[in-house]
C-alpha cells in the first residue's frame, strides 16, 4: 500500500517531459518511431490512457531503459488511485487472526 498523499505523476507526463520534450522530439515523430498511432500516444501523454505491457516494451527499446520501468510507473499510478477509490466497507476479511485461548 502506498502511503503518500500526493498522487504519483502519470507515466505519460514523464514520457512527455523527460523523454519527448527533453530530446526535442515531436509526438508524431515518436509515434512513427514506435509504430503506433499518434492519437494513441497522445492519449498516453495527456493522461487519458495508460501504458500497456506492449507499449512498455516499445518505449524501453526506443529510449534505452526497461519495460519494468514503464510498468512500474503505470502500476504505482493506478494503485495510488485504487487505494483511494475502493470501498472497503463490504469486503469480507478471510485471514483474520483467531483469538488465542489460554
Amino acid at each position: 500500500m502506498l502511503k503518500r498523499n500526493l498522487p504519483p505523476v502519470h507515466p505519460g507526463e514523464i514520457l512527455r517531459e523527460d523523454y519527448i520534450n527533453e530530446h526535442h522530439l515531436t509526438i508524431t515523430e515518436v509515434a512513427e518511431g514506435l509504430g503506433v498511432a499518434r492519437a494513441n500516444l497522445s492519449a498516453i501523454i495527456n493522461g487519458r490512457a495508460g501504458i500497456s505491457p506492449e507499449m512498455a516494451v516499445k518505449l524501453a527499446v526506443a529510449f534505452g531503459n526497461t519495460p519494468q520501468f514503464w510498468m512500474s510507473l503505470q502500476k504505482n499510478y493506478e494503485l495510488w488511485h485504487a487505494e483511494r477509490n475502493v470501498n472497503r466497507a463490504n469486503i469480507r476479511h478471510f485471514w483474520q487472526e483467531q483469538p488465542t485461548t489460554a
